[in-house]
């Protein structure tokens, strides 16, 4: 075993809750250590991100290198959400919305956007170790104590004075710390791949996410995600006994075909990769942050891809938590419960409102309404948008009341 290193924080995962949270620390002038698993590029869903992670991404001084390569790297412009159902067609604009802040964004390839966000990461000082799995942590007096295994599975040692984990689905404090809970949501699956989508209708705008409901079941989805560069990301959510056991890509063309609009829609489309799926994704834990540790991202609650709230939450998760570990490092007494955990949960609360409301129909049968109030729409608009930490907006302070009077409303 090697000997011994130390850093002031090391960070698991180098996905965009670790490179925004690393970011902003060593800018702070502490040793940050990231280290990943895996070798980036590599694929992730996730690809539709919502205008308030501009801001963050800004704040930590990692924008300009998105803005710079997204003509390149074929990530499109985005300002807004288009949904179908049963012939129905309607959009949100999210530059249309209650709360000050950017209104457009950029659907990326997560592979592309991830390594953006790492390597200028490492440009500003963070260092980042691929292929180093974490295995184990202790608390120690002055911080915690990690066993690694490099890329050659030869094990060493690395001490911090607070680990960060932003692992993502991988979940490796969760799993080590035993903090893991069932989420409250179904088990639910997704199928999923990219294509070159040759897509020839004039009416579709490729500035938007497209969200089509199944015709015959309100709780089936599928998304469209297009890129610049003429190829789109799509995938199909359900809970897991609507799908058969044929190759992930059959299945995702079968629930193409079953939807008219899409069927139309997608008639040229050519598959680029094989399909993947992922079941049970939604997840939670028992806590967000421990003695010397913190959970960022979906490692420690991801609700459900409808609303593209995984990235966000993830940003939300590193800009609320950088700035806690920097007071902290400087001895300084923190409450992380009041500064981090109940702000963090939320918006993730707000959030969970609107993608329940979604598979029961209250959300669907708001979104569809065709006479809608326009003060309203700016409201709903801002939380799609992801501002679902702004609590002058009632349909964040309140938004399960809101949502079922809204719903009702809109029913009736």
């Amino acid at each position: 075993m090697n000997n011994l290193e130390q850093y002031d924080v090391v960070v698991i995962g180098a996905g965009p809750s670790g490179a925004l949270a690393s970011s902003l620390l060593v800018q702070k002038g502490w040793r940050v250590l990231v280290l990943e698993q895996q070798v980036f590029p590599r694929f992730s869903i996730g690809e539709s991100l919502l205008p308030q992670c501009m801001a963050y991404l800004e704040e930590a001084a990692l924008i300009d290198s998105v803005h710079d390569n997204a003509a390149s790297l074929g990530f499109q412009f985005k300002d807004g959400a288009a949904f179908h159902r049963a012939g129905q067609n309607t959009t949100i604009n999210f530059t249309e919305k209650f709360t000050q802040g950017p209104g457009t964004t950029y659907q990326v390839k997560r592979a592309d956007f991830d390594k953006l966000l790492a390597d200028k990461a490492q440009d500003q000082g963070v260092e980042i170790r691929y292929q180093h799995t974490v295995v184990d942590y202790n608390d120690e007096l002055n911080g915690a104590s990690l066993l690694v295994h490099n890329e050659q599975q030869q094990a060493y040692r690395v001490n911090a004075r607070f680990v960060l984990d932003a692992s993502g689905f991988g979940r490796v404090l969760p799993k080590l710390l035993d903090l893991e809970l069932p989420s409250h949501f179904p088990v639910r699956c997704a199928y999923f791949s990219h294509f070159k989508d040759n897509i020839s209708d004039k009416n579709f705008d490729r500035n938007k996410i497209l969200i089509t409901v199944h015709p015959l079941y309100s709780d089936v989805w599928y998304w469209l995600i297009p890129f610049s560069d003429g190829t789109a990301s799509i995938g199909v959510v359900a809970q897991s006994e609507r799908f058969n056991n044929d190759e992930s890509s059959d299945v995702l063309n079968q629930f193409i075909e079953q939807d008219p609009y899409l069927k139309t829609l997608l008639a040229q489309r050519q598959l680029l990769t094989p399909a993947r799926n992922i079941k049970g994704y939604s997840a939670n834990v028992s806590k967000l942050y421990g003695k010397h540790f913190a959970l960022l991202g979906n490692a420690g609650e991801f609700l459900d891809p409808v609303f593209s709230s995984g990235v966000t939450i993830a940003l939300k998760s590193a800009n609320l938590i950088a700035p806690l570990v920097d007071r902290y490092l400087k001895d300084e007494n923190v409450d992380f419960d009041t500064h981090y955990a109940q702000p963090l949960q939320a918006g993730v609360d707000c959030f969970r409102t609107f993608v329940t409301g979604w598979y029961d129909t209250r959300f669907q049968d708001v979104i569809f309404y065709s006479e809608q109030n326009t003060q309203v729409r700016e409201m709903i608009s801002a939380i799609l948008a992801g501002y679902a930490w702004d609590t002058n907006n009632p349909f964040v302070a309140q938004s399960e009341r809101r949502l079922n009077v809204l719903a009702q409303l809109c029913q009736n």
